[in-house]
């Protein structure tokens, strides 16, 4: 039988912590290959997916795969077909980078070559040195290298840029488009707006343990959501329009009596950015709400 297209298939998925609900019947599908994003702000019901995914925490409802198989009830074989990459990882400080590859190595059935992995993170320089001493950076890169030493099908990543600076940022990216050339799939979360449109094929907003929008970065929220803003000032008064076609509206302006020589007043085109566009659904989901009446 062939594999499924879907890495990942979540329907209906639910779990709630005594009186709160962190996750109230989620749906979700990723394709193998691709990398897909889930955002969401603090308490959103990011991290308590992922852990079910993973197999490190158990749902109240719903229809969850993974690879083919329920994490709930998975064995070692499964678990040898999966990466995960946590948000913090404590292991063996006075380990050298390479020893600790080379350790979890042995771990897996048919495990990609250590020398290998510590080459594709860029750790090839550091592999002697000690854990403690490794850079905020470095340290990622090679809980990036013990999470796909396994030569996994599907990498889990929780906020892995967290205090990163800018350089250290773009190398990492470089990294996971790496990774996805491949072939492995990646589920990342993260706090990072440029960070998933940069890397992410397609985005999840989760707030309140629901899906808000799921699409293609450059398509999430919709048409609407998308539209250009076109700014200029006019007899002396600022001026705004929302369109889908801001060409033709500055060709409109710059045709229009007087200015057919000259720039236009004050002419900006803007596009909204992902950031934009999710805090705009975050903001419409607040207020929503907030607008619901007391039982």
């Amino acid at each position: 039988m062939p594999a499924s297209p879907l890495a990942v298939e979540v329907a209906g998925l639910r779990k709630r912590y005594g009186d709160r609900v962190a996750v109230d019947g989620l749906d979700l599908a990723v394709r193998r290959g691709e990398v897909f994003a889930v955002l969401g702000p603090n308490g959103a019901g990011k991290t308590t997916t992922v852990e079910i995914l993973e197999g490190f925490r158990d749902r109240d409802a719903g229809h969850v795969s993974v690879l083919g198989q329920d994490p709930a009830t998975a064995g070692r074989e499964w678990r040898a077909r999966i990466g995960v990459v946590l948000q913090e990882a404590r292991d063996l400080s006075e380990a050298t980078a390479e020893e600790l590859v080379r350790h979890f190595a042995g771990y897996y059935p048919a495990p990609r070559d250590p020398d290998e992995v510590i080459d594709a993170v860029g750790l090839r320089e550091k592999a002697r040195t000690r854990v403690r001493l490794l850079s905020g950076g470095q340290r990622r890169r090679l809980d990036v290298a013990l999470g796909i030493v396994g030569d996994p099908e599907l990498l889990f990543l929780d906020e892995p840029t967290t205090g990163f600076d800018p350089q250290a940022r773009r190398s990492f990216w470089s990294l996971v488009g790496g990774l996805r050339d491949q072939g492995t799939t990646v589920l990342l979360t993260t706090h990072y707006l440029d960070e998933a449109e940069h890397l992410a094929d397609r985005v999840a907003v989760v707030r309140d343990g629901r899906i808000l929008a799921l699409d293609a970065p450059s398509e999430l929220g919709g048409r609407a959501a998308r539209r250009a803003v076109v700014r200029w000032v006019e007899d002396g008064e600022p001026r705004e329009v929302r369109t889908d076609h801001p060409t033709r509206t500055v060709a409109e302006l710059a045709a229009r009596s007087g200015w057919p020589d000259a720039e236009i007043p004050g002419l900006q085109v803007l596009r909204p950015s992902l950031e934009d566009v999710y805090l705009g659904l975050i903001g419409d989901a607040a207020a929503a709400q907030d607008e619901e009446p007391v039982a």
